[in-house]
């Protein structure tokens, strides 16, 4: 056999031996399953709050769920940093640490913090103008969005919801309620020891009441609130304050905000101011019956809000405004923060209405209108004159 003749046999050979092969490999290659696809990351929301233990639980068991079930791309992580002023502080000095790093992409995305919180953030510039390019900007009407404590504010913060003091009063006893504080400090000289609040300790509802009284006797609503502070009006604060010593004389001191339920609930005293969200609480609860009812006396009394920010140099801006939207959306405000939360909506009230079923609304809407609320929530005055308030009456009223 020539050389030639074996090349080719031993090339056919060769290519017979692939074939076989081939015909044995390739089913089990073409059997194995193909590479699932690489999962999509989620895109992870620092969310901080600010507030009571309810503010984690708001985020924790009804948005969060919510949202991410809406939205399966995005995953929130909830921080609680406290309440009061100093849950808020921990906010501010997190976010200045960052920009004094240097960072170029913060660690808190969303946060929900105090007005005082503005004065402090504002002035180190690190929040970010987000508010009025959010869809939901257009149901802002709360002067709460536009100033806080005399800081202006408008665009940097959305509230979230809305605080109220009231007075409540028994129906059993008082079957037409004051209509104003004039008429207030006569119905109290009438029925002596059946009005009471907390004074200026153990919770803002009675610092609430105290303050609407100063609004009242001077008439400087406008100054106390928008500033700028001028210590020359401690001398009418304080001549107001004498008065309201005198006013005290025919009233019950109780031990906080919860003391004032306590009375109201055991019929001890008819009348006095209480927080709007706790009230409902306790009436839903059982602890205070339905005959009890609230009412904001002329010229008004103060609210507070908490407020959705976003940090200047957030890491996920888009995603973080998303979010802000759906929680200021009407279905949202209407089904957590009304419904589940027994707060004042942070968007105007007139939007929410039409989708607040007929028991939520005739509980928290049926005394005070979105109308009232508008009218005669008041803000808190800065926080200097707040100080000077306070402070001139644990001296003057005692």
């Amino acid at each position: 056999m020539d050389s030639s003749r074996s090349l080719m046999l031993i090339g056919v050979g060769a290519l017979l031996a692939i074939v076989v092969i081939g015909a044995l490999v390739l089913p089990s290659y073409l059997n194995q399953p193909s590479p699932a696809p690489a999962k999509q990351e989620k895109i992870r929301l620092i969310y901080a709050t600010a507030g009571d233990v309810n503010m984690l639980a708001l985020m924790q068991n009804l948005i969060a769920p919510m949202y991410e079930n809406k939205t399966p791309n995005v995953m929130i992580n909830t921080i609680h940093t406290g309440p009061g002023e100093s849950g808020s502080r921990l906010i501010f000095e997190k976010l200045k640490v960052a920009k004094e790093a240097g960072k170029a992409c913060w660690d808190i995305d969303v946060a929900v913090v105090h007005q005082i919180f503005m004065s402090w953030a504002l002035p180190e510039n690190l929040l970010l103008p987000y508010a009025k390019n959010a869809s939901t900007w257009k149901f802002v009407t709360s002067h709460h969005a536009f100033n806080a404590l005399g800081t202006p504010m408008e665009g940097y913060g959305i509230p979230l919801f809305h605080s109220q003091i009231a007075i409540a009063y028994n129906t059993k006893y008082v079957k037409n309620p004051p209509k104003s504080y004039a008429e207030l400090v006569e119905w109290v000289r009438q029925n002596p020891g059946k009005f009471g609040y907390n004074g200026v300790k153990g919770g803002m509802s009675g610092v609430g009441f105290v303050v609407g009284w100063v609004y009242w006797k001077t008439g400087e609503f406008e100054r106390l609130t928008k500033g700028p502070y001028d210590e020359a009006l401690k001398g009418k604060i304080e001549a107001a304050l004498q008065e309201l010593k005198e006013f005290n004389k025919n009233v019950r001191i109780t031990a906080g905000n919860v003391g004032t339920l306590d009375m109201l609930a055991r019929e001890e005293i008819w009348m006095g101011p209480v927080w709007v969200d706790m009230f409902y609480t306790w009436m839903n609860e059982g602890k205070i019956p339905e005959h009890i009812r609230l009412f904001i006396p002329e010229p008004g009394l103060p609210g507070q809000p908490m407020y959705l920010v976003i940090p200047a140099k957030a890491c996920n801006v888009k995603e973080s405004i998303k979010l802000i939207e759906f929680i200021t959306s009407p279905e949202v405000q209407a089904k957590v923060i009304v419904e589940k939360y027994n707060w004042y909506p942070g968007i105007d009230g007139t939007y929410v209405m039409d989708k607040v079923s007929e028991k939520a609304k005739q509980r928290l809407f049926g005394d005070i209108t979105p109308d009232v609320l508008k009218r005669l929530g008041r803000p808190f005055p800065l926080s200097r004159y707040l100080t000077d308030i306070t402070s001139s009456y644990e001296r003057i009223v005692g």
